[in-house]
């Protein structure tokens, strides 16, 4: 597992150890759900959704990475 040393605002800091202490969760498990909902997943994951996307919609891989960067970059400039 990999260390990651991160700056908050001091309120901002308050608050995520007040919900840890609450949920009776480390910060490092809230911190991860929170990556995992915005939608900050590991490349594994992301490569299996688009072999699944890819065999549901009948691509051909490259057709479907194609596909996949297109749609990516057109939400990035949003």
């Amino acid at each position: 597992m990999t260390r990651l040393t991160i700056t908050l605002n001091d309120d901002l800091h308050r608050a995520l150890k007040e919900a840890a202490a609450r949920q009776g969760r480390p910060i490092r498990q809230i911190i991860e759900e929170s990556l995992l909902l915005r939608g900050i997943k590991p490349q594994q994951s992301a490569r299996a959704l688009v072999e699944q996307a890819r065999q549901h919609a009948g691509l051909m891989p490259t057709e479907a990475l194609e596909l996949a960067l297109t749609e990516t970059r057109a939400e990035r400039t949003k």
